[in-house]
């Protein structure tokens, strides 16, 4: 590893390797194709990330061409991992972009005319960037796909194998995954050249099978309309410092979040449909500590790589065991301690218990709780006397949501953002057509049959006073014309009983 990477480390107080970092940096800057298991929060991204830079300074990239790609499952981890391999390339001056979608392509096409070392970004906005030619893979000489267990279970596995297919064949490929289902077996089988397969920690820790001693984990059964009474008193507990607190729906991660707000909590909300610039003023707000409190559904939450936060909370009793594990494993990161707690109402008991056991957890039967119970207090070290709604004096401790900025990155936004881009736009788009009608001389011209509108319910136009009209002058016929053809005018004879009326010169 070069002096300038080194460097960048120590001033970030990196000195000590994590495990999966000593086991396989050595191999990773032999330039061998490596297959790490590790499961999130224990130091993954250096481990592939110092080859990366390395192969960068020896061999910078050019215009629309770099040196390396790492493949990642979400927006969310692609902003994290470049994030942190910033920090390592700072003294060397490496260059990092990150792609992804859900934001404009042109801040991401500069930056790869401008010419880039490592790219870091979603499957398929590398491969739109590629189809596009504002992206060249032909110069690769090194691609991570990181936590490529999480891209099987989100379908971009035929997309990771298009990437594959695009880079040149000698080159370097790292894959990262903390477990290993056939899928991914046969990929690396077919991509890999005898790859060096290292684990760190157990078995258990690596498949989830088992949660690491670092997390102390409670289970208590719950009233509905008590959980937020309950969750505004867990988390001003003595040792709290930032929490994420999970929810099944985003109608119920907007209710949480909205509900801690009014009672003084600094908090954010993180769902699908919030536009790309919302999710990632949330997350900057969360990791600056603007905010202490993050709400999130499962999807939002996938690749959030936080190191501090101290508690998690399952609002709602999670579908399964998998799902409880990569939640709660949001906590006790990096060789930090932390704390999980689970909600369990009571229609959610059948779902609790198989996760229980699925687990081997000792909270088959969680105590019925309130949130007065005094047991409640003591196993979370809540003080004494706190109440639903924090306290005046603590309001101040963080900035809020309001003080981090919106960054216009020109995303598209989710669902809500688009449904209400298309009612302003179609609001606009009649507005105009209304201008385009009066400007041609007032209502739009209607046929009529028998003097009466053409199109149904429409109003008949109001007469004029008889004091204001105007006799406009009759239209020649045919006849009086002479011309070719002309059509014989009948003239119909007014009748009465039979006998012909005598017309008044003055009224004809």
């Amino acid at each position: 590893m070069t002096v300038e990477l080194a460097d960048a480390l120590e001033a970030e107080g990196i000195i000590e390797p994590f495990p999966i970092q000593e086991l396989a940096l050595p191999i990773a800057l032999g330039g061998s194709d490596i297959i790490g298991q590790a499961r999130t929060g224990t130091g993954k991204t250096l481990a592939f990330g110092l080859p990366l830079l390395q192969r960068a300074q020896q061999t910078p990239g050019t215009s629309k061409s770099p040196r390396a790609l790492v493949v990642v499952p979400t927006r969310e981890l692609a902003i994290q991992v470049a994030a942190d391999l910033t920090t390592a390339g700072k003294r060397s001056g490496s260059r990092i972009l990150t792609v992804y979608g859900g934001r404009s392509y042109e801040p991401q096409i500069n930056g790869l005319k401008e010419g880039v070392d490592v790219v870091v970004g979603t499957p398929g906005r590398l491969l739109d960037l590629e189809n596009q030619k504002h992206l060249r893979l032909d110069g690769v000489g090194a691609v991570v796909l990181d936590e490529a267990d999480k891209m099987l279970d989100l379908g971009f596995l035929p997309d990771i194998e298009r990437i594959l297919t695009k880079i040149p064949t000698e080159r370097q490929v790292m894959l990262f995954s903390a477990t290993m289902p056939s899928e991914i077996v046969s990929l690396s089988r077919k991509y890999l050249r005898q790859p060096t397969h290292v684990r760190a920690g157990d078995d258990n820790e690596i498949d989830g099978s088992a949660i690491t001693s670092r997390i102390a984990q409670h289970a208590f059964r719950t009233h509905q309309m008590d959980k937020i009474e309950m969750l505004a008193r867990l988390i001003q507990s003595r040792d709290h410092g930032q929490s994420m607190v999970f929810c099944q729906t985003k109608r119920a991660c907007d209710r949480v979040a909205g509900e801690l707000k009014d009672r003084g909590f600094a908090v954010a909300a993180v769902h699908g449909d919030l536009g790309q610039s919302q999710r990632e003023r949330a997350l900057r707000a969360f990791r600056n500590g603007k905010i202490n409190i993050l709400v999130a559904t499962d999807v939002a939450a996938r690749g959030l790589d936080v190191d501090d936060v101290t508690h998690v909370v399952n609002y709602e009793t999670p579908e399964d065991e998998k799902t409880y594990t990569h939640r709660i494993g949001r906590t006790g990161r990096a060789g930090r301690t932390g704390t999980a707690i689970t909600f369990v109402d009571w229609q959610e008991m059948p779902r609790w218990k198989l996760i229980n056991a699925a687990l081997d957890l000792p909270f088959n039967e969680p105590e019925e709780t309130y949130s007065t119970s005094k047991h409640f207090f003591e196993a979370l070290g809540i003080p004494a006397g706190t109440k639903g709604r924090l306290a005046a004096d603590k309001r101040a401790e963080h900035a809020g949501l309001e003080a981090e900025e919106i960054e216009d990155i020109g995303d598209t936004g989710g669902p809500r953002v688009q449904r209400g881009r298309r009612e302003r736009d179609h609001g606009r788009d009649q507005e105009r057509d209304e201008s385009r009608r009066r400007s041609r001389g007032g209502r739009p011209r209607r046929r009529t049959r028998s003097g009466e509108s053409a199109v149904k319910g429409a109003e008949a136009p109001v007469a004029a006073p008889a004091a204001e009209r105007t006799e406009a002058p009759a239209a020649p016929s045919r006849e009086a014309e002479g011309g070719e053809g002309a059509r014989k005018v009948r003239r119909r004879r007014r009748t009465r009983s039979g006998a012909a009326v005598r017309r008044d010169p003055e009224n004809t």
